[in-house]
């Protein structure tokens, strides 16, 4: 089986999850792959890029794009020309995106059925794009079947009615593994290190975490960085303001990551809502303590994970979980398999249900 994988970002989870799903479905006995990233995805320039075999120079910036939309019949005649010599048998969407269009348009052309990895069904609080969804529910429609990571994300579809007449496979976010293998927890011997990272929004629970922090009370057992990106507000200089806390509003690159999470302890996800959590997948690959509240797919993502607390999303339940972590520093995990052997599970069941669908 013959598999495109495309997904156009520039920056942030999706062509990161992107090229992870293409690099192991190469695993798979019997499978070819075929990567399409944007030519200028930040993985792209990182210090181990990932195998792109069709990078395509989409620019989503206002100026960029503009220009870029006079350059799109041409891109389109190229890529066909590409997906022609390709000959895949199916296509994946690893995540969807504002440029796709071009995409379904030059698979349907050729005759190759597409999946659409549905990572959310509906947008959280202040996050997304104009028209998001929308372009979301047309690539969904046109689709040949849907991907969920999560019952939660799946349950949701079915109450929205995108389910009608469409294979569902369901898969999950299997745990990203970061070279080279962060130390253990705890081995700086000094205050639990804890995290709050990625988009500085109101669904992750700032305003929760602010009330749990307050609950808590001045203590020297820990020091929390919240770093990632998101717009200036009163919950966030609340956090500033808390002592053993620092803010760290700016754009995290791909290359920093595996720094913060080395860095860290214990990630903190306070979340109100969710699908699932990239960050959630990024601390049990590196063998960090979590912290989180039960909330949409995380509790499924993070069932089973020895190294996981869940707590309700109510800001005393929250501080409880804290504390305890805190005062018992933690205990000995179990030995747990490496990050690569569960993508692998992951891409071979993947496969296996693309087979059984008999898409078209």
């Amino acid at each position: 089986m013959k598999i495109l994988v495309w997904q156009w970002g520039r920056v942030g989870g999706g062509p990161r999850y992107g090229a992870e799903l293409a690099d192991s479905l190469r695993g798979v006995p019997g499978c070819e792959i075929v990567l399409s990233l944007s030519s200028y995805a930040e993985i792209l320039r990182g210090p181990t890029p990932p195998v792109c075999d069709i990078p395509i120079a989409l620019i989503e910036k206002t100026l960029g794009g503009i220009l870029g939309l006079t350059l799109l019949p041409w891109r389109y005649r190229w890529l066909l020309r590409r997906i022609r010599q390709e000959r895949p048998d199916v296509a994946i969407c690893a995540m969807p995106g504002m440029m796709d269009f071009i995409m379904v348009r030059a698979l349907k052309a050729c005759g190759v059925p597409f999946v659409v990895v549905v990572h959310d069904a509906e947008l959280h609080p202040g996050d997304g794009r104009p028209f998001q969804m929308q372009l979301q529910r047309a690539l969904m429609r046109a689709a040949s079947g849907l991907v969920v990571l999560s019952d939660h994300v799946a349950a949701k579809l079915a109450q929205q009615g995108a389910l009608t007449g469409k294979p569902l496979i369901r898969s999950v976010h299997p745990p990203r593994p970061f070279r080279p293998p962060p130390p253990p927890a705890l081995a700086h011997g000094g205050p639990m290190r804890l995290l709050f990272f990625g988009r500085l929004l109101p669904y992750k629970g700032i305003d929760l975490l602010v009330q749990a922090l307050t609950l808590l009370g001045p203590r020297s057992d820990y020091v929390l960085r919240v770093v990632g990106s998101g717009p200036d507000s009163l919950e966030l200089r609340a956090l500033a303001a808390l002592p053993g806390v620092t803010v760290e509003n700016r754009w995290v690159p791909e290359e920093e990551i595996g720094t913060l999470l080395a860095w860290s302890d214990a990630l903190v996800l306070s979340h109100r809502e969710a699908s699932q959590s990239g960050g959630a997948a990024a601390a049990v690959a590196s063998r960090r303590f979590v912290v989180a509240t039960a909330v949409g797919g995380i509790p499924e993502q993070l069932a089973g994970k020895a190294l996981a607390t869940l707590c309700e999303p109510e800001p005393s339940s929250l501080a409880a979980a804290l504390r305890d972590l805190l005062e018992t520093r933690g205990e000995a995990p179990p030995p747990r398999e490496a990050p690569e052997v569960t993508w692998t599970r992951m891409a071979q069941a993947l496969t296996d249900d693309l087979r059984a669908a008999k898409l078209r």
